[in-house]
């Protein structure tokens, strides 16, 4: 059997890199002109990459770093200052540029996993080396893209208007004898990503262990069929049972969920792995290690399930960027809806007016073949919201835009009421046009039907965080922030906004530099009003310019989008008197309308 990670084959028997490979790499980096990151980011790598080596990756937290790198005393708290943080963004950026530009043949790549500090060594297109505690035994990093994961984010939001595009194209073109046959092999509904998630087997054979490996197999199973992204099918255990290794729905993605339970008096282990059912290679794997405690069992139960099933399922998770891959490699032609899903999220990932228009297509063209595929609409309501507050392609006054959100979230509600997606939509509706208390009310039975999905638990923190509920939201930002697998611009620039309310000034700077969402006019209200604060006139200005040539609409009331998404007025004062320093023009709020 052969390894594979998104698409890179490699030999079972390859050994992952040695200390000595692993240290002759970061040198070749760190003297590399393609390597561009201040000193102290260096010392920031230098110092994760010894500790992972020394096998003292347990002890890579944001407080040691921000202690032995940065000099910080111990009273650092990272929740207020974010030094460690924004460090380790510019160190994975650099290595993002290193790799791209010099490295591309290296044969051993250093990356470091969003979600956390520790790096992750592999052979380019190989093994894996796993960080070792003091103990030997691994710990919850899962296997790393072989490329940096922030260019492969890149591609994927660069290629999205190209394959929606494609798919619209291909729904117009294919003769309709194909399309009658394809749709009738699935009556109403669109094929996506199916996981068959197999009994996780018993390695200890005792009582107490027999039952664990059900009982996890049975939470995992239970919280991955919360996201409505994929299908979860189960098989019971049968020894005398075929297996059915066929793929479903004409070569959409069909994976198989294995794993095994190890147990002693004190310690409990979970080893999972993703295979693709095609061919039985190894997507990814990991291991859990917890505590075993007699009277906390269920919690304990439930805590593994949800870091697996936050790995694999939810956007961005593991499956997805394995799908996202193979479309960008070659899109086969049973994908239509799902491709549109897949590029809705890649547009995400930049949120520019140019992929804005092709995906909102693709997505309109997979609500009108499937009606009933509430995800479609879910999404399609979020492009239509997109043209309301970022103003692309408006067809019709702003207002429509945001009615048509509201109508088309309706129907995804309808359609399923537990799709998180379509809450999602819904709730950020409800709050464009004004209506608070609804869409918090939305935000919170989400997270209540599915508190793993860190995209729906970041944007209802923010949306609590713009109501006034600064530190409980934007805590719930930072925290679905690290566990997030994706681009994290968006949800960066909400920091910016928290950072900015508390008066933070450089904080707010330094985050909405880290979330470079250079093409979105909302990014550049943000930017102007941190400059104002902090001063700096030329770089004000310079955003203003932008503005008026790319989102002239921006440049009339400034104020009107700042009230249309900040709700209490005295926070609304504050950010507008930014944007006042900076130079911008405000007419009267007399005269602003929503």
């Amino acid at each position: 059997m052969s390894l594979v990670h998104q698409g890179t084959l490699l030999a079972e028997v390859e050994t992952p890199p040695s200390d000595r490979e692993v240290r002759a790499q970061l040198a070749k980096i760190q003297g590399s002109s393609a390597f561009e990151a201040p000193e102290r980011a260096r010392r920031f790598l230098t110092y994760v990459v010894d500790e992972t080596l020394q096998g003292r990756s347990d002890r890579i937290k944001a407080f040691s770093i921000a202690v032995e790198v940065f000099g910080r005393d111990a009273s650092f708290d990272a929740q207020n200052d974010p030094v460690v943080r924004i460090e380790a963004g510019r160190v994975r950026r650099s290595l993002e540029r290193y790799y791209l530009l010099a490295g591309q043949n290296d044969p051993i790549i250093i990356t470091m996993p969003k979600g956390g500090y520790v790096p992750v060594f592999t052979r380019f297109g190989g093994a894996v080396a796993r960080p070792q505690s003091d103990e030997g035994r691994r710990t919850s990093v899962g296997s790393p893209p072989a490329l940096p994961r922030q260019l492969a984010w890149a591609v994927v939001g660069a290629a999205a208007v190209v394959v929606a595009a494609l798919v619209v194209y291909t729904a117009l073109v294919r003769p309709a004898t194909e399309l009658a046959r394809r749709q009738n092999s699935i009556p109403g509904k669109p094929g996506v990503a199916t996981v068959l998630i197999e009994p996780f087997k018993d390695l200890t054979d005792t009582r107490n262990s027999s039952a664990l490996a059900r009982g996890l197999t049975d939470e995992v199973i239970g919280q991955m069929a919360r996201f409505r992204e994929i299908t979860v099918v189960t098989k019971q255990a049968d020894p005398g049972g075929k297996e059915d290794t066929s793929q479903p729905h004409g070569g959409l993605p069909f994976y198989a969920l294995e794993g095994s339970v190890r147990t002693d008096e004190q310690k409990i282990r979970l080893s999972v792995r993703l295979l693709d059912r095609a061919d039985n290679s190894v997507i990814w794997s990991n291991s859990y290690d917890r505590q075993l405690q007699v009277s906390d069992v269920l919690a304990m139960e439930t805590d593994i399930a949800r870091s697996v099933v936050t790995a694999l399922a939810q956007p961005y998770g593991v499956i997805f960027q394995t799908d996202a891959a193979r479309l960008l490699q070659s899109p086969p032609d049973d994908w239509d809806a799902y491709a549109c899903t897949l590029s809705y999220y890649g547009y995400r990932a930049n949120l520019d007016s140019r992929s804005h228009a092709a995906v909102q297509n693709c997505l309109l063209r997979a609500a009108e073949k499937y009606p009933d595929y509430a995800t479609a609409w879910a999404l399609l309501s979020l492009t239509y919201l997109d043209e309301y507050r970022f103003r692309y392609h408006l067809r019709s006054p702003a207002v429509a835009s945001i009615d048509r959100a509201a109508e088309t979230a309706k129907r995804a509600v309808e359609l399923d009421p537990e799709n998180l997606r379509a809450l999602e939509a819904e709730m950020l509706a409800y709050f464009f046009q004004g209506n608070v208390e609804t869409a918090l009310s939305i935000g919170a039975r989400g997270i209540s039907i599915n508190p793993n999905d860190t995209e729906f638990a970041a944007e209802y923190g923010f949306r609590l965080a713009l109501a006034g509920e600064w530190d409980r939201g934007c805590a719930m930002v930072s925290d679905a922030l690290g566990a997030n697998p994706g681009p994290l611009g968006y949800f960066e620039a909400a920091l910016a906004v928290c950072a900015y309310v508390k008066g933070d000034y450089g904080a707010a700077e330094k985050w909405a530099r880290m979330s470079d969402l250079a093409s979105n006019p909302i990014y550049r209200i943000i930017m102007i009003a941190i400059l104002g604060q902090r001063g700096e006139m030329q770089e004000a200005a310079e955003q203003m310019r932008w503005l008026e040539i790319n989102a002239p609409e921006f440049v009339k009331d400034p104020a009107r989008e700042v009230r249309t998404r900040i709700h209490r007025p005295e926070d609304q004062a504050h950010f507008i008197d930014g944007l006042k320093k900076a130079g911008m023009a405000l007419p009267s709020p007399a005269s602003v309308t929503r």
